[in-house]
């Protein structure tokens, strides 16, 4: 995209060094931050993370903790798993889990993305509550 590590210090009002450390893989970039990046430059989380090769086009993505909990919790019901067993999987306790499922804090980007490769058929746009951008028709 022709973008400078410069660009995208003003975009996250971050350092250098935070970026480097996003690029390299040292440190991981933050839920808010990706999702930030995403709406921008009109990008799939999924295609993101590398869950999915094609890029969706979204709306733009305002993080409602309501909406990600109750998906947390459907696709966790769904799926037949307790919190307790989801927090082992996220190498978490179920108390901490449990916030997650009950809009006290914004799950974060490592946790996400590990449930997106634990269970089948999910997508870290949906389960943020995306909308997807239909086709256009034009008359």
């Amino acid at each position: 995209m022709g973008l400078k590590q410069k660009d995208l210090t003003t975009l996250f009002n971050v350092t250098y060094s935070t970026i480097s450390g996003w690029e390299t893989g040292k440190d991981t970039i933050p839920l808010r931050q990706l999702i930030k990046y995403a709406n921008k430059y009109n990008y799939s989380l999924d295609y993101l993370f590398g869950l999915s090769k094609t890029n969706k086009e979204y709306l733009p993505l305002e993080i409602d903790l309501d909406i990600i909990a109750k998906n947390l919790k459907d696709i966790r019901k769904a799926n037949k798993k307790t919190q307790e067993q989801i927090a082992r999987v996220l190498n978490t306790s179920s108390g901490g889990y449990a916030h997650y499922e009950n809009s006290r804090y914004l799950i974060p980007t490592c946790f996400i993305y590990n449930l997106a490769l634990f269970y089948k058929d999910f997508s870290i746009d949906k389960v943020l509550g995306r909308t997807e951008v239909k086709e256009k028709v034009y008359n």
